[in-house]
């Protein structure tokens, strides 16, 4: 169990994916970068290659963890991670996405 204290330091937003490419890994993978408002951009690998194509994800806006330690997989940097669910016994990703338009770089409490 996390403390609620620990539970604050998660700083997670709203962003905008604004690219996205195939990643230089060894695992099907996307590199996406993310734009969070007055946070600017950030890069996150992300393994949902085989769930989702680059245009169902471009332009698209997704929960982050922006605060998250930068993290190298294989040759590519990955700082942030997109937040998703893991649903059914085949364990498709499904990835969180705001119901209403909201504001880019907007902080989930």
């Amino acid at each position: 169990m996390i403390t609620f204290k620990d539970f604050q330091k998660l700083d997670i937003r709203i962003g905008k994916i604004v690219d996205i490419q195939d990643a230089q890994t060894n695992k099907p993978m996307f590199r996406m970068k993310i734009y969070f408002g007055d946070l600017g951009t950030k890069q996150t690998i992300a393994g949902i290659k085989g769930f989702y194509s680059k245009e169902e994800l471009l332009n698209k806006k997704v929960a982050a963890l922006v605060n998250l330690e930068p993290k190298r997989l294989g040759s590519e940097l990955s700082e942030c991670m997109v937040l998703a669910a893991v649903v059914g016994n085949d364990e498709k990703v499904v990835v969180l996405q705001p119901e209403k338009d909201i504001e880019t770089g907007a902080k989930i409490y």
